[in-house]
């Protein structure tokens, strides 16, 4: 077991992929979610990748965040937050941002996959997740 562990522990970062250079505010929102099924924003109003904004500011959602053990927070600035969330047992990396409207009274999300086609609702969960512990 542990030799075999051993034998694919150089693979793991080949999970973690390239930094996508897609992100960031463009023209007031967050990037649009690709046609996979493994990103969701509040941008977005299809079933499969609309998700409600956080009625939070980014303090309330980076105190959250400091909390997750899978978070590492890359970027915060004064109306943005980007952080980046490693699975622990493949290290596959999610890229999720947070841009806070304050004129609505409202953070909006984008939470996607670097790598694959299916999250498997992960990132869904990781943003109700998150609304969750701002309540």
């Amino acid at each position: 077991m542990k030799k075999s562990l051993l034998a694919i522990l150089p693979f793991l970062g080949a999970c973690a992929g390239q930094p996508p250079s897609n992100i960031g505010v463009q023209n007031g929102q967050l990037t649009a979610c690709p046609d996979s099924p493994n990103c969701v924003s509040s941008f977005e109003t299809s079933e499969q990748h609309g998700i409600a904004p956080l009625a939070a500011n980014l303090e309330q959602v980076e105190r959250v965040l400091v909390g997750m053990e899978a978070a590492n927070i890359v970027d915060a600035q004064e109306n943005y937050l980007y952080a980046e969330f490693t699975s622990a047992l493949m290290g596959y990396v999610d890229d999720v941002e947070f841009l806070h409207d304050s004129a609505a009274g409202v953070t909006h999300v984008r939470s996607a996959s670097r790598l694959g086609y299916s999250d498997l609702g992960a990132n869904r969960k990781r943003i109700e997740a998150i609304r969750a512990a701002i309540r």
